[in-house]
């Protein structure tokens, strides 16, 4: 693992990177004291515990997309379908 200078790190940034995500981690100095390493992260795999964290807290009813819906179609619609049909088929 090799050291570079803050104002050679600026400067090279791009190929330290490169070099960084190929394995070849480096450190940043400044005055010759190490600052900070730089290495290549691992990538990021969702874990299915992360995804599931309230697993068994929770349950969700079998009619969950349509609860309420007369209300939901009234608010976007101005009226639910039924009360709409019922007037479409009292028009002549």
């Amino acid at each position: 693992m090799h050291t570079v200078n803050i104002h050679d790190a600026k400067t090279q940034l791009s190929s330290l990177i490169e070099n960084a995500v190929n394995g070849e981690s480096f450190i940043i100095a400044k005055a010759g004291e190490p600052l900070v390493k730089v290495t290549r992260l691992e990538p990021h795999s969702p874990s299915s515990a992360s995804r599931l964290f309230l697993t068994g807290q929770i349950k969700v009813p079998p009619d969950f997309d349509s609860i309420n819906a007369a209300e939901i179609e009234q608010l976007f619609y101005g009226a639910s379908t039924e009360a709409t049909a019922a007037i479409s088929a009292k028009k002549p």
